[in-house]
């Protein structure tokens, strides 16, 4: 079977084809065009802040019933959930922007926080991929890491907001200390990746850099100042000299961590480590090694400008033309459903159904975040759940299409066009038949 390159741009590159689009895209330049800051921003909500948030959790704090206090914020925190979940959701289903969408997802959950046993983070995961991912989609890939490293859902989740250096003034007689939480995730997961050359020294040296980064006002007893999204905590920072990956960082409080970022995001084992997730997301699960040097060359000849980058996965003529083909994740099953039938809202059930798929927005078992492989999404059991998922989708969005043949080749790659239209004659609804083709196996792949 020959590739369409219109329909790989939709629904590779994009989160899902409509009707019609396929037939008036020009592949690569519709893709150049959202290469626009603005294009990767939530739209269209009036969400809280990281800012509100913790001014919230700190008032709650202050009640006298703790036990109230702890049961109002947890249903505080899944209201708020379900509302950053249903935008986000909804942006995918509408935008015009598709590729913009989807590298703004893919970024969050490179840098991945997860809802996963913290209350707190399931509060504020919303706002983070709002306030720490979305701004910087098209900008440079320190600033992005820098913004994710002061937002206070990473701060909670890996146990930054608490590590005090032994040595500084907050580290005498505390028995919390130093946690290497944080900066071990960011080496192995955010920049060189494991294999990227750094040792265990090098853990426990961007661990101590890192001291004194964390809430303001949330560390009880700390001086940590007045409450706000982000402070430094010279008293929780550990004095000195520290050294990086052979590098003397001198003592510079807050702008120690500033620069170990940066360096650590101008690393040409970072650039690697990108290059080959971005080529396994937009190729192949295989990543070939000249796609994977085509990009990271890019990375490293701009100082990490993504928009270079994203601009370069578009030359990646295997992407359009090559027979790989990608999996598409539960979300992305669902939000290419909606796209298809062109739903603007998103059902509360359908949400809840992503439970089911073992794939909740912002809840990924580990700080890896979600796989995009195949390997994980296309077990027997999930492909099931999905046709379920079909059933319910194409229900409850009462589908009248008068020709689901057409509608089939118009949003998918039909391997066998003679088979389906053998399929769909055997339904006897539109809805039926439209569920046929959402549970087929041609529109698992993207």
């Amino acid at each position: 079977m020959q590739a369409n390159p219109q329909l790989r741009a939709l629904n590779r590159f994009g989160l899902g084809a409509r009707p019609g689009e396929s037939r008036s895209v020009d592949p690569r330049s519709w893709l150049r065009s959202q290469i626009n800051p603005a294009a990767a921003l939530l739209t269209g909500s009036d969400l809280p802040s990281a800012q509100s948030l913790i001014e919230t959790i700190m008032k709650n704090r202050a009640r006298d019933d703790k036990t109230a206090a702890r049961k109002d914020l947890r249903q505080f925190g899944r209201q708020t959930f379900g509302l950053e979940a249903g935008a986000a959701l909804r942006q995918a289903m509408t935008t015009d922007a598709p590729f913009a969408e989807r590298l703004a997802r893919f970024w969050s959950n490179h840098l991945a926080v997860s809802t996963v046993g913290e209350p707190m983070v399931a509060l504020s995961a919303g706002a983070y991929e709002r306030e720490a991912i979305r701004p910087h989609v098209f900008g440079r890939f320190a600033d992005m890491v820098r913004a994710s490293a002061r937002h206070p859902a990473m701060l909670i989740y890996l146990d930054q907001v608490r590590s005090i250096g032994p040595n500084a003034r907050a580290g005498r007689n505390n028995r919390r200390g130093l946690n290497e939480n944080y900066a071990r995730e960011l080496l192995e997961l955010h920049t060189l990746g494991v294999d990227g050359g750094y040792d265990q020294r090098d853990v426990e040296q961007l661990a101590l850099i890192l001291t004194g980064w964390t809430i303001g006002g949330y560390v009880r007893q700390r001086n940590t100042g007045p409450v706000k999204p982000f402070a430094f905590a010279d008293a929780m920072h550990e004095p000195g000299s520290k050294t990086l990956l052979g590098r003397r960082y001198p003592q510079g409080g807050e702008n120690e961590g500033t620069a170990a970022i940066a360096n650590l995001c101008r690393h040409p084992s970072t650039a690697r480590f990108l290059a080959t997730k971005l080529v396994r997301h937009f190729v192949s699960d295989r990543p070939h090694p000249l796609d994977i040097d085509i990009i990271a060359g890019v990375y490293l000849d701009t100082d990490g400008d993504l928009a270079e980058v994203s601009l370069a996965l578009l030359d990646l003529d295997g992407a359009f033309y090559g027979p790989e083909r990608k999996i598409r994740s539960p979300q992305e099953f669902l939000i290419a459903m909606g796209r298809g039938l062109g739903l603007s809202k998103v059902d509360r059930k359908a949400v809840s159904a992503l439970t089911a798929l073992r794939h909740i927005p912002w809840s990924p078992p580990s700080p890896a975040g979600y796989s995009d492989e195949v390997a994980d999404w296309g077990d027997p059991d999930g492909l099931l759940r999905r046709a379920d998922l079909a059933r319910m989708v194409t229900k409850r969005a009462r589908a009248r299409l008068t020709d689901v043949g057409a509608f089939a080749q118009d949003v998918m790659e039909v391997r066998d066009p003679a088979l389906l239209n053998a399929l769909l004659a055997e339904q006897s609804s539109a809805a039926d038949q439209a569920t046929l083709v959402f549970a087929s196996p041609d529109f698992q792949w993207r």
